[in-house]
């Protein structure tokens, strides 16, 4: 049984050393899967001289990359535009950010057609068909379209909306019937599922039983698959940084650091954290020279108007924080604009007594997982609207766009009991263990297998409008 994958990113990057598996959770889920069962990872090319297709391992081929060269236009209208000028802004309930255009949903079916011609090319009877993500959702049915038999599977990383945020989505039907070309629809969490069967009953007039959808003669199971990191690499990580951890607390001085870790992103909700941190403080004199917040804000979509104000207020507010409260050798905001290898952030995760981890909407967030697996006595202060909420209820929940939430929430976790916050991190750590993304890929790739060998099972093919 191979394994053939469509997804925007590749799993591997080019180094001087040769090719490397890339930073994030989908590549260290997934590169061990292709290389047990074999197969092709097909992806859009990121950057300019790459090869088009190349195997993996070197020296001992287990799977191939298959990248897509996209034009300028493409580029733009398909990732910049309708990708993330508007599924995700919708998906996050950002509307103020939502940019439409004719041209974005062109340039979106052209290229989700290209990824599915790509599939269609690479397929060999027996292969599994695995989607990943709102770059693609009208590939699977173009798949679907050209080989009916094929067991096809989709899962969606991000948040689910509601069907009234949703339908929002200029051709918004038309990308649900891409999606329920799927055998199987992975979503994070229940009520993401429930989001989705609710817009395919409303939209599409589809039937629904329970968490099955009767389409087109098919059924299509939708079902939650909560990803997990790999739990053992970054306890490994976080034992090999220990010293540097403790070197790291020293050097930022005081007598606690709060971490934040985050993408660059409107949903992240960095300022509104930077704001509730300098209130904090101006409520609480007493932790002025003691507490000191180290947030990372990686690069992202920089090329973006939302995101370069967004840079801009983040900077303006550290300034003024660190103008109005440094004082001595103490720097209350350590701020870093700049991207982190995995063990260099599980070194600040150590050395952290509390992550601030409070987007103000976000699918699943991996932050939350490793820094459960890297610390040995931190508290998890996190946004009730992430997915990770639904699965670590002993974190300390948050509304982040409650003010008076954040700071409340902020001053508890850093004057918390020791006793508490062991017996709180215990349990994290156990459900963190309960979620390890190998386990996932393989849960969801046999979940994959027994929906596609149910279907077809309905009797008639509901309307569709």
């Amino acid at each position: 049984m191979r394994v053939i994958i469509a997804a925007n990113r590749a799993p591997l990057r080019r180094t001087p050393a040769g090719w490397e598996p890339a930073v994030g959770g989908l590549s260290t889920a997934l590169l061990p899967v292709l290389e047990r069962e074999g197969g092709v990872w097909i992806a859009s090319m990121e950057q300019t001289g790459l090869p088009e297709r190349h195997g993996y391992p070197e020296g001992d081929l287990a799977f191939e990359v298959r990248r897509l060269a996209l034009s300028q236009d493409e580029l733009e209208n398909y990732y910049n535009g309708m990708s993330n000028s508007v599924i995700w802004p919708i998906s996050h309930y950002m509307l103020q950010h939502l940019e439409p255009r004719g041209a974005y949903a062109d340039a979106y079916r052209k290229v989700n057609g290209r990824f599915a011609q790509a599939v269609v090319d690479e397929l060999r009877e027996g292969d599994l068909v695995w989607v990943h993500d709102y770059h693609l959702m009208a590939a699977p049915a173009l798949v679907r379209d050209a080989r009916p038999e094929a067991a096809i599977g989709y899962f969606w990383h991000i948040p689910w909306p509601a069907v009234e945020v949703y339908r929002i989505v200029p051709g918004a039907r038309a990308l649900l019937r891409g999606m329920l070309g799927s055998d199987l629809i992975g979503f994070h969490i229940d009520e993401y599922v429930g989001n989705f069967l609710e817009c395919a009953r409303r939209l599409l007039g589809a039937e629904v039983r329970g968490g099955r959808i009767l389409w087109q003669g098919r059924e299509v199971r939708v079902e939650s698959h909560p990803i997990g990191i790999d739990v053992r690499m970054f306890e490994r990580m976080s034992e090999e940084g220990a010293a540097e951890a403790e070197a790291f607390r020293r050097e930022l001085g005081g007598e606690y650091v709060v971490v934040g870790i985050d993408r660059l992103d409107y949903t992240k909700g960095v300022l509104s954290r930077l704001l509730a941190f300098e209130r904090l403080l101006r409520e609480n004199p007493d932790l002025c020279g003691r507490v000191t917040l180290f947030q990372v804000a990686t690069p992202s979509r920089s090329v973006v108007e939302s995101y370069q104000q967004l840079k801009r207020e983040v900077d303006e507010a550290v300034g003024r924080i660190n103008g109005a409260f440094a004082r001595d050798r103490w720097v209350p905001i350590h701020y870093r604009y700049r991207s982190y290898t995995q063990r260099e952030l599980c070194v600040f995760y150590r050395a952290a007594d509390v992550a601030l981890i409070t987007p103000l909407r976000d699918g699943m967030n991996l932050v939350t997982q490793e820094f459960i697996a890297s610390t040995q006595s931190g508290v998890l202060v996190l946004s009730e609207l992430t997915g990770a909420a639904h699965v670590l209820p002993e974190a300390l929940g948050v509304n982040p766009y409650d003010e008076d939430s954040l700071v409340a929430a902020l001053e508890r976790a850093l004057r918390m009991p020791r006793e508490e916050r062991l017996a709180r991190l215990r349990r994290l750590k156990e459900r963190v263990a309960d979620l390890d993304v190998h386990p996932w890929a393989a849960g969801f790739l046999r979940a994959m297998r027994g929906a596609a060998a149910a279907s077809p099972t309905a009797a008639e093919k509901p309307i569709a409008r």
